[in-house]
């Protein structure tokens, strides 16, 4: 039986055997009883876990010493969980802050930034914003929910702008002097694109840009039919309101209805992985803040499993730092790294479904689970696909190269990790399940470091199989002699 068939049985088909001699629950059993006399170990307050600081973020009384001091500030330095509102922990891409702000400042285009999730979309807003404020302009900040509508939104955007900057409001009148925004101007019926344009063309003496996060989450195509006719209102009319619009998307017409005419109103990015001086930068940026030092080999170990995440390396940085405390140290070792990503494949491991679990575990008995990391390194960039042309960079042997090809179409036939689809880029595949590429890819990455710091080849070698069978043809896989490409292609790709 091959290990897919193996797999689908396990999953979805024989139930095993009962076991003639079943072994105790062992969850459920109870604690073994101490021997009469024995002496009993009691719990000692002091060794109860307890919370390392004040919820103001203040040192605990009882541990006012230089790690724990250390602590409080890597938790502001490293912060994988939020994204940074900090400019200080701002690292790299300035020139794409600059195109962005050149875009809405010389220009005056509205701005709709795209990519995938993790890779700074919501940082780089931020970032945007303060930069914005500073310049003196009104910023509203909107997080889009699935239940979001044109009406509830721009009613909100508008409670945020004083009625002062009404052409039709002296600062002198009652109205503007109580505080009044353009909320009290609005009307009780529903609100169209139209009307808030027209209620924004009265604004004077200065400019608004209303950010519009997490914008993929709204589904209703009305919605978004209705921000593309905004955009198109405001433009026209060379209205002082712009519009910043950030979400999940392969690509454009993903977030905005498809209007040809905006086209030339609005400045479209996809924000790019990081590259790895920039990753570096982080980690730098991460040290001045908190106050440890970071060795090179652990900061090119978090360079080269990041692969140009900025959430990847925050969230390995995160807890590397907190391995080298809890040791007594201030400066991060290879080690502490190991033990990081160690922790974050267990966090990733704890998001992947049970069905998915097996399957992987079975890919690695297979000798391809470390194949397909590299694929799923490819595909976190791509939107979450790859295709024959990654395999091909895998595999520089056309016999293995069309062995592999040939087990991703058994995977994806039979459901397992895989599922395979045509487009108009052609033959590609996609995961099965989001939570799997992050587990596979840092696992693969992870191997594949420690094998080249063990034969002391460069930290930043590829990430390319040495071990995997070429599944199909049961034949060990050519060593590729050329780099396996884990990013995606500068055209052709999704």
């Amino acid at each position: 039986m091959s290990w897919i068939n193996s797999v689908m049985a396990r999953s979805f088909g024989r139930k095993p055997k009962a076991a003639t001699n079943p072994q105790p629950n062992l969850v459920f059993a109870a604690p073994p009883t101490p021997r009469e006399g024995a002496p009993v170990k009691r719990q000692t307050d002091s060794a109860f876990p307890r919370f390392q600081s004040m919820a103001g973020d203040q040192l605990s009384p009882r541990l006012n010493d230089r790690f724990a001091s250390a602590r409080i500030k890597l938790r502001s330095a490293f912060t994988p969980s939020q994204p940074i509102t900090d400019r200080r922990m701002f690292a790299g891409r300035l020139d794409v802050l600059t195109t962005l702000i050149r875009s809405i400042e010389d220009q005056r285009v509205h701005v709709i930034m795209y990519g995938e999730r993790g890779i700074g979309k919501t940082s780089l807003v931020h970032v945007l914003t303060q930069a914005a404020e500073e310049a003196r302009y009104i910023v509203v900040y909107c997080s889009c929910g699935a239940g979001s509508t044109f009406d509830e939104i721009f009613r909100a955007v508008a409670a945020d702008i004083p009625l002062l900057f009404h052409s039709g409001f002296a600062p002198t009148t009652n109205e503007a002097e109580r505080g009044g925004t353009l909320a009290d101007l609005l009307p009780a019926t529903t609100l169209t694109p139209r009307l808030v344009a027209d209620l924004f063309a009265k604004l004077t003496g200065t400019r608004v840009l209303v950010v519009l996060d997490e914008f993929d989450v709204c589904d209703s195509p009305e919605f978004r039919r209705n921000i593309a006719e905004l955009i198109k209102n405001l433009s026209d009319r060379s209205i002082r309101t712009q519009l910043v619009i950030a979400g999940v998307a392969a690509d454009l017409t993903e977030l905005v209805e498809h209007i040809p005419s905006i086209r030339r109103n609005i400045f479209a990015l996809q924000v790019p992985k990081m590259s790895a001086t920039e990753v570096n930068h982080l980690v730098e940026n991460g040290e001045e803040l908190s106050g440890l030092t970071y060795d090179k080999s652990a900061t090119d170990f978090i360079v080269f499993v990041a692969n140009g995440s900025p959430y990847f390396a925050s969230l390995l940085s995160h807890h590397s730092g907190l391995a080298a405390i809890d040791k007594g140290r201030t400066n991060v070792t290879v080690e502490d790294v190991s033990q990081a990503v160690d922790q974050a494949l267990t966090e990733f491991r704890g998001r992947i479904s049970k069905h998915s679990l097996v399957q992987i575990d079975q890919a690695a008995k297979s000798g391809v689970r470390h194949v397909l990391g590299v694929m799923a390194g490819a595909a976190i960039f791509n939107n979450g696909r790859f295709d024959d042309r990654d395999v091909d960079a895998l595999y520089p042997s056309v016999a293995n190269a069309s062995s592999f090809k040939a087990t991703l179409e058994d995977l994806a036939a039979k459901h397992v990790l895989l599922e395979a689809h045509d487009d108009e880029f052609g033959r590609g595949y996609r995961f099965a399940e989001e939570a799997v590429l992050p587990y596979l890819w840092i696992l693969a990455a992870q191997q594949r470091f420690l094998e080249n710091r063990k034969a002391g080849a460069p930290a930043d070698r590829p990430v390319v199989p040495t071990t995997d069978k070429a599944p199909a043809a049961d034949k060990p896989a050519e060593k590729a002699t050329s780099a396996a490409i884990v990013t995606p292609r500068a055209a052709g790709r999704p």
